[in-house]
């Protein structure tokens, strides 16, 4: 398959009467408009075509939601079929067909061991909905009301969801460190740090000074996405397993980006083995369209009917595409083509880490893949050397580099606590060829924006 190579920047056209509408008519709390100014008119896989003729590989996939890219065959057939059929589109909670031939398949996917016990709530149409019913849902069956969370997390924009993120500034949530290589929070990574961040977790929760309210849950990610795609070492992920256990804590994973083979596996707690008691999932299981659930162990099932509703939790052509995208994911072996391809795409990355000191960290896991930018001449100015002395963030670099792949007809998105990590989702249908085009402009990117004569004297004040 031939690289799309982007086409010349056509004249003011029609698409910039709609931005500068949208600029007026918009809240100020939309986002990914601001950093990629452009107008999507046509699609297909891993290619965006705007109204100004310009064409782009998208390594944003709807925030990690189109596992097979835009407007793949097998999910236009699903939902051609199911309106062509005269089937109700909206149908509340009521069984039908084409729901059950979605719990089906989702559960064909699970690991069995949770799957031949587990329940599902369809919720809100939004992942966000999906983690406040997951809340509900540990609260109720506990009769506690705690919550364990971790530092970097992202789990949606509602209150309970934000509250239990990273950001949240009104803290009602107990937080726990979050073990990295790079900017490991006890300044030495690896294995030993992993294993001081659990220890920490074990002694706050048997520390009856401790201050933690009786926990109902503990929501983790195995890998943090928003935080700056930081992947949970397994055994880590393990040991997290077997201290909510030996306190009766549910362990809730939210897979919402993780899930449908990102990270080369088909739900990304199989890495560690572990069995989690609640799976919050969202994005990618609808195929490309609004649908979340949560999946549970049916112990905790102990809610009374209405407990948690939503009016578009029946979205039957969600669940079309959902079932497509998953019998695809699955029968095609995505998953594992993303875990060999995810091996070479950060194989390249790390080795142009070499001759670039402004790459502080490459990271991730399958088609899930994170570089942290630094300031190396900040670290070298305050004579910082040895663990935990990594160089300083540098904003300013990251969004020149996103600009610059925009120029060059690249679709990334920032992350991490300070949009430092360029971090890259391409569908898992990615080809060999796409995937070193996508690393070839990334380069070519990040050697323009390094030389940028003003980088250093704006840093500074970014930080």
């Amino acid at each position: 398959m031939a690289v799309i190579e982007p086409a010349p920047l056509a004249p003011p056209a029609a698409h910039e009467g709609i931005l500068r509408r949208q600029a007026l008519r918009e809240s100020a709390a939309r986002t990914y408009a601001r950093s990629l100014p452009i107008v999507p008119v046509r699609a297909r896989g891993l290619t965006i075509e705007g109204a100004d003729g310009r064409r782009y590989l998208d390594c944003l996939s709807g925030a990690g939601t189109l596992a097979l890219g835009h407007n793949h065959p097998v999910v236009l057939e699903a939902i051609k079929k199911v309106i062509d059929s005269g089937a109700p589109l909206h149908v509340l909670d009521l069984a039908t067909p084409v729901k059950d031939a979605f719990t089906t398949e989702l559960f064909a996917t699970l690991p069995r061991q949770f799957a031949d016990n587990a329940r599902i709530q369809f919720c809100g149409p939004a992942g966000t909905d999906a983690v406040e019913a997951a809340f509900k849902l540990v609260r109720a069956a506990t009769g506690r009301s705690g919550l364990l969370a971790f530092t970097g997390a992202y789990h949606g924009m509602t209150a309970g969801a934000l509250a239990a993120s990273g950001g949240a500034e009104d803290v009602r949530v107990t937080r726990l460190p979050f073990p990295q290589n790079y900017r490991c929070p006890f300044g030495i990574g690896g294995e030993r740090g992993a294993d001081i961040a659990a220890r920490w977790t074990e002694n706050l929760l048997d520390d009856p000074k401790g201050g933690a309210p009786a926990p109902a849950g503990m929501i983790l990610e195995p890998v943090q996405g928003e935080g700056g795609v930081n992947p949970a070492p397994d055994s880590w992920m393990r040991r997290m397993r077997e201290i909510t256990r030996a306190r009766s804590i549910p362990l809730i994973a939210d897979e919402v980006q993780t899930g449908v083979g990102r990270t080369g596996a088909f739900w990304a707690v199989e890495h560690s083995g572990i069995v989690p008691d609640v799976m919050v999932l969202s994005k990618a299981i609808g195929g490309s369209l609004p649908l979340a659930v949560i999946v549970y162990r049916a112990e905790l099932d102990t809610w009374q009917p209405g407990a948690h509703a939503g009016t578009f939790r029946g979205n039957q052509l969600a669940m079309a595409a959902g079932t497509a995208t998953l019998a695809y994911v699955r029968e095609n072996r995505l998953a594992e083509r993303a875990a060999t391809l995810g091996a070479r795409m950060l194989a390249r990355l790390q080795a142009l880490a070499i001759d670039h000191p402004c790459i502080g960290d490459v990271r991730g896991r399958g088609l899930m893949i994170g570089v942290e930018l630094v300031d190396p001449e900040a670290r070298a100015d305050a004579g910082a050397t040895g663990a935990g002395s990594e160089a300083p963030p540098d904003p300013v670099l990251a969004s020149a580099v996103q600009q610059e792949c925009l120029r060059r007809g690249l679709i990334v998105e920032l992350g991490g606590r300070h949009s430092t990590v360029v971090r890259l989702l391409p569908p898992l249908t990615l080809t060999d060829e796409q995937a070193t085009a996508v690393i070839d402009r990334l380069a070519d990117a990040l050697a323009v924006a390094e030389r940028s004569p003003d980088r250093r004297t704006t840093t500074g004040s970014a930080r």
